[in-house]
């Protein structure tokens, strides 16, 4: 698999990814929730302020500032980690899999880096675009987007079951955005089925272009 090969699937996962973040901040209030299938399929805008399931670390500004620039290093490694991956011919499937990794880190980090910069509050209007610099944050203190809901299953747990009998439960609850689909999907992918993908190709020529 060539190397533009690569960076066009991360092309595209980040013009969908974005896409997707600019037209629900701008058309929709914070928390506003809309059925796109039945009520197993929703839009529900929410941002996040820190990593993952909502934690953050230490001091807010500092713990933002920190996050934005791991993620900033991670993605220049992860660029570098991917050319060497192509120019080593390992095996087409785990160069997609980092392909959608790579694509779904670089989509949150465009949120942390410049959404501050470029977008207002949601918390009472719907965003909207502003001129650089006159947003609701700076740079590396943006907050990432999400809008993906799938409570397929939602329900109330009989009394009989030990611990949890009684409890509302929801499956799938978390709401997220493409960007961590794609690295969600690449991921496991990677983990079941990496005797198969994460080798090198066999009698092949090198090939970077």
């Amino acid at each position: 698999m060539k190397y533009r090969h690569a960076l066009l699937i991360i092309f595209l996962v980040i013009i969908a990814d974005q896409f997707s973040k600019f037209y629900v901040k701008t058309h929709f209030f914070y928390g506003e929730e809309v059925n796109v299938f039945g009520t197993w399929f929703r839009l529900h805008f929410l941002e996040n302020e820190g990593m993952a399931f909502g934690m953050k670390l230490g001091n807010a500004e500092m713990g933002k500032l920190i996050l934005t620039l791991f993620r900033l290093i991670a993605v220049i490694f992860g660029f570098y980690l991917l050319k060497r991956l192509v120019n080593k011919q390992y095996n087409k499937g785990a160069i997609i899999c980092g392909s959608l990794i790579l694509a779904g880190a670089l989509g949150n980090l465009i949120d942390s880096m410049f959404y501050g910069l470029i977008f207002t509050e949601s918390s009472f209007h719907i965003g909207q675009l502003v001129p650089w610099g006159k947003g609701y944050g700076k740079l590396l203190h943006g907050r990432v987007v999400d809008m993906l809901y799938f409570p397929i299953i939602s329900t109330r747990l009989p009394n009989w079951i030990p611990v949890w009998g009684g409890r509302d439960f929801e499956f799938f609850e978390p709401v997220f955005n493409i960007a961590d689909a794609a690295i969600s999907i690449g991921v496991l992918v990677l983990v079941f089925f990496q005797k198969r993908l994460v080798h090198r190709a066999e009698n092949t020529t090198t090939t970077t272009a």
